[in-house]
């Protein structure tokens, strides 16, 4: 029998549900609520940990050079080094937009900037934490791998398209201002002792606790009233595999949403229960990340709509062959 780490917290959440509350676990509040109790221990204690570690190894990557790297690539490479920085970055999409924002204004390719706002929200490294824990390795290994190239195209893609002419005159106003006094500039320092190191990790894993933790709240929830109270027989009949056009609708109804990925990752897990197949809940969870309606809002105020449409079309037919591209692989 393989281990599970999180046993104890499934076996606590059913002693809650049946003999505290003396509820079974078929009906629908006993099944909704032992999803909420075994999930939300097991989301909050992947994410501190995992979050940790790499706040710890994070210690080893000054800004300065990354910004560095990324000002001086306008080739592919400055498009796949800003998707990976985007990992790394826990952002949501409306967080990532001053970033981008910054990024263009001390001389970042328009190109290269976008592979960053698309990787940031969308495949960082909360994404990786939870989908690890609720999916799997492989899932993960998919999901990081398919993030990470949309990024990568869709950058790339815009980039040799030259759409500078359609990003709003006030950034190249800043640029300007900002060339002749700013200069990236990496500054030497004595190493940081592992004390330090480790003070850094702990930081890191409270600051993205403190900003995500009611996304993760309200996110259980939702997905244990789905897990609880939806028909399984009505999700597969809207969205299942028996619908070729599944995936498309889960990436429209995924847009006017707005959670960063601690919060619609437990609605994912609801909806894979329910029967969904994975590749169509990860198009919307893609789609709910890094296409949100509120992004688009904000973005508009630094991209004319050309450079938005463009944007939105890219992303939109990326993500949904990346969900029928994921159904194919699983299936097979």
């Amino acid at each position: 029998m393989m281990f599970d780490p999180f046993y104890p917290f499934d076996w606590l959440a059913t002693q809650i549900v049946t003999h505290l509350l003396g509820l079974s676990l078929q009906s629908h509040l006993g099944a909704s609520l032992h999803f909420f109790l075994y999930d939300a221990p097991k989301v909050v204690t992947l994410l501190v940990v995992i979050s940790f570690i790499v706040g710890t190894l994070q210690s080893y990557f000054q800004p300065e050079i990354i910004r560095s790297w990324l000002a001086n690539q306008y080739t592919l490479l400055g498009n796949i080094l800003a998707a990976i920085v985007g990992i790394f970055t826990p952002f949501c999409s409306c967080s990532a937009v001053p970033l981008f924002i910054g990024f263009l204004e001390v001389g970042v390719p328009l190109g290269v900037t976008f592979s960053y706002l698309i990787s940031a929200p969308m495949v960082n490294e909360v994404a990786v934490i939870l989908i690890w824990g609720l999916f799997g390795f492989k899932v993960t290994l998919l999901y990081v791998g398919f993030g990470v190239s949309l990024a990568i195209v869709a950058g790339f893609i815009i980039g040799t398209l030259k759409l500078e002419k359609w990003v709003e005159p006030f950034i190249w106003e800043l640029q300007a201002a900002h060339s002749g006094e700013f200069a990236i500039e990496v500054v030497s320092s004595e190493p940081l002792s592992w004390k330090h190191r480790l003070q850094q990790g702990w930081f890191q894993s409270r600051d993205i606790l403190q900003s995500v933790w009611i996304y993760i709240v309200v996110g259980i929830a939702i997905g244990a009233a789905i897990h609880g109270y939806v028909p399984t027989a009505l999700v597969t009949r809207l969205a299942g595999e028996g619908n070729p056009f599944a995936v498309p609708i889960a990436v429209i109804l995924g847009v006017p949403l707005y959670a960063n990925v601690a919060g619609v990752m437990p609605i994912t897990e609801a909806l894979v229960n329910k029967g969904l197949p994975l590749g169509t809940v990860l198009a919307f969870t893609m789609a709910v990340t890094a296409l949100s309606l509120p992004e688009m809002i904000i973005l508009r105020k630094v991209l004319k709509p050309q450079l938005l449409t463009i944007f939105i079309s890219l992303m939109t037919c990326g993500i949904i062959s990346i969900g029928y591209l994921f159904n194919l692989i699983l299936s097979t």
